[in-house]
């Protein structure tokens, strides 16, 4: 079973040389920090930076240059700065060519839902609509279960859809699942952990083809 930071590790497997990145809250911002060094990436965040790199170490941070999620990040050399217009212009122009996402439940169909809990204080959807309305490679960074053990990964979403049918990928801390028309599809399983696991923590259709390999992460 993966943790955040391995869940961030296989996701920064699928960034590819030249790519424009959108990193969403929590888990995706993790990704920055694995990326290969042999390949040349932009990450976007829609507070209004191109050229996102790593976290800060300790004692370096500048409280001035934060990602959309309020952390402190750092700049690698060639970033620029820009207001929020001409962000969304970006986004919406479809100039993002992944974007990684967190979620509290995805529907087997590749719907999601990530801005909302119905009944509890929210900041606010930030970009999230933007950019599922608008990227066409969506990958989702999630737990696989919530803290009473449910599933996340559902027939139908359960909570205010941010975006239908959207999702592409899914990355979890049991699994890498593609979303496909009949559901979600079984790619590979986190280290030590059996694919009657993953049907068990999965409430929606899952589909397995075969032998499904380990992650290498």
């Amino acid at each position: 079973m993966l943790d955040k930071n391995g869940i961030a590790k296989r996701i920064a497997q699928e960034v590819e040389n030249g790519y424009y990145v959108n990193l969403g809250i929590g888990i995706p911002t993790l990704v920055a920090n694995y990326v290969r060094n042999d390949i040349s990436v932009e990450f976007q965040s829609e507070n209004g930076i191109l050229g996102m790199g790593p976290f800060p170490v300790d004692g370096e941070e500048d409280a001035d240059l934060i990602n959309a999620g309020k952390q402190t990040i750092t700049a690698l050399p060639g970033a620029s700065y820009f207001d929020s217009a001409t962000s969304f212009a970006m986004i919406r122009g479809k100039h993002v060519e992944l974007t990684i996402l967190g979620a509290m439940e995805v529907a087997e169909n590749g719907d999601i839902a990530n801005w909302k809990i119905p009944g509890k204080m929210v900041k606010g959807m930030g970009g999230a609509m933007d950019l599922v309305a608008s990227a066409e490679n969506i990958i989702v960074a999630m737990m696989h279960t919530n803290r009473a053990g449910e599933s996340k990964l559902l027939k139908r979403c359960s909570l205010p859809l941010t975006g239908v049918g959207c999702v592409k990928k899914i990355v979890t801390n049991l699994a890498v699942l593609e979303v496909t028309e009949d559901g979600f599809l079984l790619l590979e399983r986190a280290p030590g952990v059996s694919v009657e696991e993953i049907k068990a923590a999965t409430e929606g259709k899952l589909i397995v083809k075969g032998e499904v390999m380990e992650m290498k992460v």
